[in-house]
């Protein structure tokens, strides 16, 4: 049985210890937050938790607790995290991973000196839609990928410590890079802050990759309805997937346009447009919460990476702060 410490419960942390708490092979030992009555909440829910308290560090050098959960704010994450680390504990962290991509670099050498688990909470990963997508990719079934478009938009929550690119792009990048597994070679980044606040509440990110294929995110806080769209755009099929939709959230097209080379006019292109049927594949419908807490704690028990390791959170971290740098500079392209 492997004893879980979760330091912060907040929106996200119930729902940790609820998913924890359905192993057969882990339990959530104890809880830290520093609200009173976010502590009283999770007794009512779970009065089998054995620490309940206002202090972090009573969980972080606790000897009974081997693993611990971090879902505080991200300016808190390198912290707790590292002394988690230097305590001996497996580590799971909130999206993203760090502030910065230097953060993450010591996070990762040290989880691998001391033999340690790291894995990042990108939950979207283990979503049946993005696992059934993958599969997708994975049987060459869109063919060539030409480029990944991502829409995440809502009159949403405004953050008072971090911009919107930090909040919500980190799912799409993390889909995105998981799905695409290829190293990207530029980004630019736009965006706006609308208020005294100085903090973007819109912003729109270009990623280039080899070969022409292009990743572009665009996320805001100040939009009238909620949106969660990306399309992948292969050269055989082409995908939609609506995170906003109760069923059938993935979409595959068997759509596209063929190019025809004449023979006799060797620059003459004819563009054929190709016009097929549309599936929506059966998605998996187990919780991708429960898939997290149950993938970290297998790669725990059986000594092997995570899906979604330090160096998964690296590369999410390495592209969030390169859109920081461009957006900075009004859009200007950074190499990666």
């Amino acid at each position: 049985m492997i004893n879980i410490g979760v330091i912060g419960c907040g929106y996200w942390g119930p729902n940790l210890v609820r998913n924890f708490n359905s192993l057969k092979n882990a339990r959530v030992f104890g809880v830290a937050d520093k609200r009173e009555k976010r502590l009283e909440y999770i007794s009512r829910l779970y009065p089998n938790i054995e620490l309940i308290t206002s202090k972090a560090d009573d969980i972080l050098h606790h000897p009974e607790i081997d693993a611990i959960i971090i879902a505080t704010p991200v300016s808190s994450h390198f912290t707790l995290a590292m002394e988690a680390l230097e305590n001996g504990k497996h580590l799971l962290v909130e999206k993203p991973m760090t502030s910065t991509l230097e953060q993450a670099e010591v996070l990762i050498e040290t989880a691998e000196k001391k033999n340690l688990t790291l894995m990042v909470d990108h939950t979207f990963i283990y979503t049946g839609a993005v696992r059934k997508i993958k599969e997708i990719i994975a049987n060459d079934e869109l063919g060539e990928i030409y480029y990944f478009d991502s829409v995440r938009v809502n009159l949403g929550l405004f953050q008072n410590d971090i911009n919107v690119i930090w909040d919500l792009a980190p799912h799409d990048v993390s889909i995105m890079d998981h799905l695409i597994n290829k190293k990207p070679r530029t980004i630019s980044a736009t965006g706006m802050a609308h208020f005294d606040t100085g903090i973007e509440n819109i912003a729109y990110i270009s990623v280039m990759y080899d070969a022409g294929l292009m990743g572009h995110i665009h996320v805001n806080w100040l939009a009238p309805v909620k949106v969660r769209k990306t399309l992948i755009c292969g050269s055989r099929k082409m995908i939609v997937y609506d995170d906003v939709e109760p069923s059938e959230k993935v979409k595959v097209y068997n759509k596209g346009i063929d190019y025809i080379k004449r023979r006799e006019e060797a620059y003459d292109l004819l563009v054929q447009y190709r016009t097929g049927d549309m599936l929506a594949p059966r998605l998996e419908l187990t919780e991708a919460l429960n898939l997290v807490a149950g993938e970290f704690i297998d790669s725990i028990e059986n000594d092997r990476r995570p899906l979604t390791d330090g160096q998964a959170g690296y590369r999410v971290v390495k592209i969030l702060e390169a859109a920081g740098r461009s957006l900075k500079q009004g859009g200007k392209v950074v190499d990666l």
